[in-house]
């Protein structure tokens, strides 16, 4: 199985990369076109996982994309580059966990050291956020803390871990090339914010925690409506 996922993971992080660089460039209506795209990457990837990991990952768009129209639409804590939620933004976040559940599993014999790196990660860069890089990352630092207690006491702290490094890696790249930007401070709060900033990822996290409470709720539900029941098998 864990040679099975690397090819996974080597898709699910060519396809994110290269679609964050044709966004970067595209109008509204392309972008709309990506996003129908991505859709259509996602159901295929969906199709080849368990019902379960299925679920978890839908689960995660949902929650993501709360997250998104509250973090970036209605706070503005960041923003994208036409200042809409791009069509693809939901289902690459369902991409993104399918792709941090592929390096978990590919790196299954190495589950301490995956989350030994992603902590020494995520704290040296909540450390320099506050000491050392140009804008001051307060705010950003705040959410380190939890991340680092769900990698050591989580029950599913290889997923977090990979999750982590697929968007820390993915957030360096999409703000380097400005297809999103983080305000310099929280709104409203004036508090120093990284762009992008170190806790990021604590809000996947929040997102993952989520899915994988839901997703049992989400087979069954699945498994009974009969209306469901012919795609959720296929």
């Amino acid at each position: 199985m864990a040679r099975a996922a690397v090819p996974a993971v080597a898709g699910g992080c060519a396809y994110l990369a290269l679609l964050l660089a044709v966004d970067r460039y595209a109008s509204y209506p392309e972008q709309l076109a990506l996003g129908v795209l991505t859709w259509a990457v996602l159901a295929a990837a969906l199709a080849r996982v368990p019902p379960a990991r299925r679920a978890q990952a839908l689960g995660v768009v949902v929650f993501a994309t709360i997250g998104e129209v509250t973090g970036s639409l209605i706070w503005g804590v960041y923003s994208y580059r036409l200042h809409n939620l791009p069509l693809f933004v939901p289902p690459a976040h369902g991409l993104v966990y399918l792709t941090g559940l592929a390096l978990a599993t590919a790196l299954a014999r190495h589950v301490r050291a995956l989350v030994v790196i992603a902590g020494a990660g995520a704290a040296t860069w909540g450390l320099l956020g506050l000491t050392l890089l140009p804008h001051r990352d307060v705010a950003g630092a705040v959410g380190v803390p939890l991340l680092l207690l769900f990698l050591w006491r989580g029950r599913n702290r290889a997923i977090y871990a990979a999750v982590f490094l697929v968007v820390a890696s993915l957030e360096l790249y999409g703000t380097a090339i400005g297809t999103w930007r983080w305000a310099r401070e929280l709104p409203g709060l004036g508090i120093p914010d990284g762009n992008p900033p170190s806790g990021v990822a604590s809000g996947y996290v929040w997102f993952d925690v989520m899915a994988l409470l839901v997703a049992p709720w989400l087979v069954r539900l699945a498994r009974t409506a009969p209306f469901l029941r012919l795609a959720w098998q296929r």
